[in-house]
């Protein structure tokens, strides 16, 4: 059984992968999990107990992965927590780049290779806590999160378009499979939208303030 102190924290909003990151990490690796739907959960369960570890998804409701990683280097208490984000849809070698210079310590993709997962975990825990870096700075920060988002924002919108023209062409059997694929990436793209808007909001309330 894991013997490290503190706590790791799982920050996913799916509820099936939420589970299987719990699951995995309680009864394959012994740890004590604690679990959040989104980076303001998150940030309200470290603010009541440091965790070892914060292991993140990025695309999220209310506030997503890229913010959390951002607000908790901000903030000198939190700087050295060791973060790693796992994604499937910011993946892009530019998205990688991107979290590591926001702070990321590791970067994996989802689907999750379970083995692989729980070797970095295990690393992570065992390292020396990092020496804290400058946190990026706000104007810097949000110009390349908004970049990152417009780019996956078009995906979407073009993934979108790419399936409501195959429709007409399936078969009844192949349909719904297509349709649930359909309402999840637009999903997606009006969490991504809505997002944008709240980064726009930002720049421009940090433009005016200068």
């Amino acid at each position: 059984m894991n013997e490290q102190p503190g706590y790791l924290l799982v920050v996913e909003d799916i509820p099936n992968i939420l589970e299987l990151i719990d699951t995995t990490l309680k009864f394959k690796g012994g740890y004590r999990v604690v679990t959040a739907h989104n980076g303001e959960e998150a940030l309200e369960a470290i603010r009541q107990e440091r965790p070892a570890l914060v292991i993140t998804d990025i695309l999220m409701p209310k506030m997503d992965g890229f913010s959390l990683v951002h607000r908790l280097r901000l903030d000198p208490e939190t700087r050295n927590i060791p973060v790693v984000f796992l994604s499937a849809t910011y993946v892009a070698p530019e998205d990688k780049t991107f979290a590591a210079l926001i702070g990321a310590t590791r970067f994996l993709e989802k689907p999750i290779d379970i083995d692989q997962f729980m070797g970095t975990i295990a690393e992570l825990l065992i390292q020396e806590a990092p020496v804290p870096s400058e946190p990026m700075k706000e104007l810097e920060f949000y110009e390349g999160y908004r970049k990152r988002i417009k780019i996956k924002l078009d995906q979407k919108n073009k993934q979108i378009l790419r399936i409501e023209r195959l429709l007409p062409t399936i078969s009844e059997e192949e349909k719904p499979s297509f349709i649930s694929s359909l309402h999840a990436t637009i999903s997606e793209r009006d969490e991504i939208q809505l997002h944008l808007d709240q980064v726009n909001d930002r720049i421009e309330s940090y433009i005016k303030s200068e």
